[in-house]
């Protein structure tokens, strides 16, 4: 007596066939918490401002000016997030500023020496501090809190020292332009900024192919996916979001060269945190640093690695910053650690490192410059505004942990 044998059901595909976009996008979103947890606080405070003042937090002409308020800010968090992930921290990132502004200053007032040539120079000088540092702490096994704090007393010290106390100005117009110029137009006139329309469609090419590239790679390798309907709507909402920047940005004078130096930023350091060695070395070494060495992770020479690239975008940030106000000041880069390290933390850092991304870090920038913008608006007093960006902090971090006990159950 023959008998047949059904295959037994796939119960587990069976629920999942039934379930709506919604609950997909439900489910995505809690397993996906520490990514689109502040991406989604961010777009609510941006709708929340928005109401709040009457349309005026979106006016393109206040889009233009968040961005270049905040770039230096932005520059910042992006090397102290990657600091961060690997299990440090820079308090002297602010005092850096403000000794590179000091001495871009010196060359360009005192000195007349080309703008470009100054521009090179300053960022040398940041390498050169951030190696200073990054020697104490991987190689004489010094605390990076220790070395940065003294960091942040010595060059705030060389500062006044080089400024005798008093601001240097006006620079030259090409360099005053990295903080406060805007691409020039080009083309027939369209009423909006037609090389930003050339940046948007670009963009939107971009993302959608790197989107593309990466679900097929998951298929080819037999991994999970987003479901269809959720992948496109993802694309959806993406191009949606990036068409509407760039309207905004194209209507008022394009983009500001600001933008342009945080993309080049953004889309370089990324491709290194997540495709380089060294990028999987950093979060290693954040992760298990015991572990990572013993896997063969250069622990040294990478952290002297990531305190250079800091000192870098120290320095980048201080030319930034001195173009926007157009001197070299004594009290210039004030609390700028403070407010990187913030931006960070509220972007998806961990304090046990290992965890975090250079999007993130622009995302938790962005948080804390709508915050400052939009409460400026509604007219909230900068008592306020304080009490209220460290409760924001507060709740990010406080986040971070209930996420991590929620895992770890």
């Amino acid at each position: 007596m023959t008998t047949t044998t059904k295959p037994p059901r796939d119960t587990a595909s069976a629920p999942s066939s039934r379930q709506s976009v919604g609950e997909l996008l439900l489910r995505s979103v809690r397993s996906n918490m520490r990514q689109y947890g502040m991406l989604i606080a961010l777009a609510f405070i941006v709708v929340l401002f928005q109401i709040w003042s009457d349309g005026v937090l979106l006016l393109p002409s206040n889009v233009s000016n968040l961005i270049q308020q905040n770039g230096y800010i932005l520059i910042l968090a992006i090397g102290m997030m990657i600091v961060i992930i690997a299990g440090h921290i820079d308090l002297s990132v602010g005092s850096l500023v403000a000794f590179v502004g000091a001495m871009s200053a010196v060359m360009m007032v005192k000195h007349d020496m080309p703008w470009v040539l100054a521009l090179v120079l300053s960022l040398l000088i940041g390498a050169v501090a951030g190696a200073w540092q990054g020697f104490f702490i991987a190689y004489v096994g010094i605390p990076s809190f220790i070395v940065t704090l003294a960091g942040m007393l010595l060059f705030r010290g060389l500062t006044q020292i080089v400024l005798e106390g008093q601001s240097l100005s006006p620079f030259p117009d090409g360099f005053q332009n990295i903080a406060k110029g805007f691409i020039p137009e080009m083309g027939p006139y369209t009423q909006y900024h037609n090389p930003t329309l050339v940046i948007g469609l670009v963009t939107v090419a971009f993302l959608v192919l790197r989107e593309w590239r990466s679900r097929k790679q998951q298929l080819a390798y037999d991994l999970d996916v987003t479901p269809t309907s959720l992948w496109v709507a993802k694309l959806v909402a993406t191009t949606a979001a990036v068409v509407a920047f760039t309207l905004t940005l194209a209507s008022f004078r394009g983009v500001p060269v600001v933008l342009l130096i945080m993309c080049g930023l953004l889309i370089g350091l990324g491709y290194v945190m997540r495709n380089a060695v060294i990028g999987r070395h950093v979060y290693a070494l954040g992760g298990n640093k015991a572990a990572a060495k013993l896997s063969g992770v250069k622990d040294k020479r990478v952290t002297f690695l990531i305190f250079v690239n800091m000192g870098v975008l120290a320095a980048l940030a201080g030319c930034v910053y001195a173009a926007r106000l157009n001197a070299g000041t004594p009290q210039a880069g004030l609390n700028f650690e403070l407010e990187a390290i913030a931006a960070s933390f509220i972007g998806g850092a961990s304090m046990s490192g290992g965890v975090g991304t250079v999007m993130g870090a622009v995302i938790g920038g962005l948080v804390l410059g709508v915050l400052n913008q939009g409460m400026s608006l509604v007219n909230i007093g900068t008592d306020y505004q304080q009490v209220i960006k460290g409760l924001v902090l507060l709740a990010a971090v406080g986040f971070d942990v209930w996420n991590k006990r929620k895992v770890g159950r």
